[in-house]
């Protein structure tokens, strides 16, 4: 089985971060969101990855290589405009050939991985193999990650019947058939390569995948559901990418390899990387403090992640992401439920009359309490 990651997306709802960086490689607990599914899809036993890139692939690349850190093959397949799910599909079919193979959206975050995702429809594939007494057993050409959700007119949602198939998937519906939303992972036989030559792009220009989907189920080809335990995160917006933060550090462990004075707290769990530093500061996790981050006279509070030679002085925060590079000194107030990008430099300066002073890129966002 081969693994297609589709990282070619744009992330207009991440601007002004996205306008310099791919989506799929901000930070979560300071680690590229589109390392977590990789990670889970070795896990899974698979080695050999292809990863649809856009316009940000130059940076994907650089970053991911050739998989070499992960024991895998990673090839890369360029798609020169976002045509679709179904689209990034057609374009990999000289790598794909005729493997089964898992499609995984670069900036979805699963808890609980794949693993049993995997075995799943792997077992079904081989028990049609296996002559048995009740007569042929028919293998799913598909099968799909779902995970029940409280708003499902807001994602796409498959109706499953009574025998354990897909029968029919609706995008956002006003009246859902069900509560299962589908979770950005699928698996695939061959017989997908058929459906997306055989779709047309939907009213968006796209193909679909999820018509290719429901093109299989209409030829009478089996759609297996897989509901997932645990969470699921689209990381497409600042809130889910915030909770995701969350859940991933309310998982860490401790461990304290960088320096940490005397006078200086350090309560439950935290990272803090070797080369950082933690001078006369509290720090109460679940906190990641990165490589060569600076941490002087402030409070880092519970589920904030502080990446590399970043530096907080002077200054509270907590909740939040802060990239590499970025410094915060000398505020007055508290910094919380924030995303800030690589480089930025947040501070007060020390004259009056006080007003506040700033310079933003395009869809940028400030938000002052009073």
């Amino acid at each position: 089985m081969k693994g297609l990651i589709l990282s070619g997306g744009s992330g207009t709802r991440l601007r002004p971060i996205t306008h310099t960086s791919a989506k799929q490689l901000v930070p979560v607990a300071n680690k590229p969101i589109l390392f977590y599914g990789l990670e889970h899809m070795v896990d899974a036993g698979i080695r050999e990855f292809g990863i649809v890139v856009g316009e940000t692939g130059a940076e994907i690349r650089a970053t991911v290589g050739d998989g070499s850190r992960w024991g895998v093959d990673i090839s890369y397949i360029q798609q020169d405009a976002p045509l679709g799910l179904g689209h990034c599909v057609l374009i990999s079919r000289e790598f794909l050939g005729d493997d089964d193979f898992i499609v995984y959206l670069g900036d979805n975050m699963i808890q609980q991985g794949v693993a049993r995702f995997v075995e799943r429809f792997e077992a079904e594939q081989r028990r049609a193999d296996e002559p048995t007494l009740d007569g042929d057993h028919r293998p799913p050409a598909a099968q799909i990650l779902l995970c029940p959700v409280p708003d499902p007119h807001r994602f796409g949602v498959a109706e499953v019947d009574a025998d354990g198939h897909v029968i029919r998937l609706v995008e956002k519906p006003a009246d859902p058939p069900s509560n299962l939303a589908l979770a950005g992972v699928y698996l695939f036989t061959p017989a997908i390569h058929e459906a997306v030559r055989a779709i047309e792009p939907s009213d968006r220009g796209e193909l679909e995948i999820t018509d290719a989907i429901q093109w299989l189920i209409d030829q009478g080809h089996v759609v297996r559901p897989h509901v997932i335990e645990g969470w699921w995160k689209d990381t497409g917006k600042l809130e889910d990418m915030l909770e995701a933060n969350r859940l991933v550090l309310e998982r860490i462990e401790r461990r304290v390899d960088g320096s940490v004075d005397a006078d200086s707290r350090v309560e439950g769990k935290v990272i803090v990387e070797a080369g950082a530093v933690v001078e006369h500061s509290v720090v109460r996790g679940p906190v990641i403090i990165g490589a060569r981050a600076k941490i002087v006279h402030a409070y880092v509070g519970p589920f904030t992640s502080i990446m590399n030679d970043a530096e907080v002085r002077d200054s509270e925060i907590e909740h939040s992401i802060v990239l590499e590079g970025s410094s915060i000194s000398n505020l007055s107030a508290r910094i919380e439920d924030s995303l800030i990008g690589k480089n930025v430099r947040i501070y007060r300066l020390p004259v009056k009359p006080s007003a506040y002073r700033f310079m933003l890129g395009d869809n940028s966002e400030v938000g002052i309490r009073w």
